[in-house]
């Protein structure tokens, strides 16, 4: 197996402000954009050439991934001038595969972080002989999930599109997100138009007696569509709970990347990542949180599992806990936020206006 499909063409609306400049899977995470850690684990499977399907700001890919040559591979990408679906995504990128019809093609959503093991996947794709094979995992709650159950063999049996009713939910293994296509399957999906893998492909191939594979492998796995998401997901590769080649530095409590200044007597813990150029003043606290490139933590602020965007500032004695702060945002001191609080790009809060109460 030497070639994959990465779909990143998603707009990530439910992730904004952290969208609002920069495509889901190029969020830094981990002190690299998340993509980065999907190529480098591709790369160490033995993929060799990546074929990425773009769509929202696809234009800020290509410069920052080039040809693939420094992952050791070859990348190529393919650009839908309107949102085509999964399914549509898929087949429009698979015009440059260069596979045969029986060949094995990896597929990928970007912006799923997991500790698969890719190649044990393939393999069991081939030895099934099977035309599209699906990565599985079992959760404890299904519902905004694809359900996918399996006979003991792990043949596929139904599809079940995010359950409304506890009738539908008849399994809590669902759709992870990776699979392995026949190379022919991906030429059959109607060209030039929006598919859904989800709702129409795989259902249509189920029907028809296609051979259709569950790998059920209880890994690590984060779907980012949320903010608390990304940023669990960057403080779990930093501390090594999830591996990646591509992480920049040792695994440990915190990653602070070259150029930034942290202050005496600050404390960094958690996984935190702190962004060239960021600078964390003396007496601040950050835990699990993401500071991304020349934002400023002020004196004694307290940050917990939250993003700080590029640029952006943090007054002194100010609390964040859960709290996302957009590209170039201003958070006067005195203040705190809470319980998913998110303050647009370049908004600025003063001092000492907001307080949070758990009892309001």
């Amino acid at each position: 197996m030497t070639e994959a499909i990465l779909l990143v063409g998603g707009q990530g609306t439910r992730l904004r402000p952290v969208t609002v400049n920069t495509p889901k899977p190029m969020v830094p995470t981990a002190g690299v954009p998340f993509l980065a850690h999907q190529i480098a684990r591709a790369a160490a499977a033995g993929v060799t050439h990546i074929v990425m399907a773009t769509c929202y700001l696809a234009e800020v890919f290509e410069p920052y991934f080039g040809d693939g040559s420094d992952f050791g591979l070859s990348l190529e990408y393919v650009v839908e001038d309107e949102p085509l679906g999964t399914g549509g995504a898929i087949r429009n990128a698979g015009q440059r595969l260069t596979g045969g019809p029986d060949s094995s093609v990896l597929v990928f959503n970007g912006d799923i972080l997991t500790g698969l093991d890719i190649r044990g996947l393939v393999e069991a794709h081939e030895a099934a002989d099977a035309d599209v094979s699906l990565h599985l995992v079992r959760v404890e709650d299904p519902r905004a999930f694809g359900l996918v159950p399996t006979d003991p063999d792990g043949r596929v049996l139904a599809f079940t599109e995010k359950p409304q009713t506890p009738e539908e939910i008849i399994t809590d293994q669902i759709n992870a997100g990776c699979y392995v296509f026949r190379r022919s399957v991906i030429d059959s999906i109607p060209a030039g138009r929006p598919v859904s893998v989800e709702r129409e492909t795989f259902p249509g191939l189920l029907a028809s007696g296609a051979t259709l594979h569950g790998v059920t492998e209880n890994t690590y796995w984060m779907d980012l569509g949320k903010p608390e998401s990304i940023i669990q997901a960057s403080a779990d590769l930093v501390r090594g709970v999830v591996p990646s080649p591509a992480v920049p530095g040792r695994r440990g409590e915190s990653l602070v990347l070259p150029g930034a200044q942290v202050a005496a007597g600050a404390k960094l813990s958690g996984g935190t990542v702190v962004g060239a150029g960021a600078r964390i003043e003396a007496g601040a606290v950050v835990q699990g949180s993401i500071v991304l490139d020349d934002a400023v933590i002020g004196p004694d602020a307290q940050v917990n599992a939250s993003l700080i965007g590029a640029r952006a500032s943090v007054g002194a004695r100010t609390v964040l806990d859960g709290t996302v702060v957009g590209d170039g945002a201003s958070v006067g001191a005195d203040n705190e936020l809470r319980a998913g609080a998110r303050v647009w790009c370049e908004a600025e809060l003063p001092a000492a206006v907001i307080r949070f109460s758990p009892d309001a």
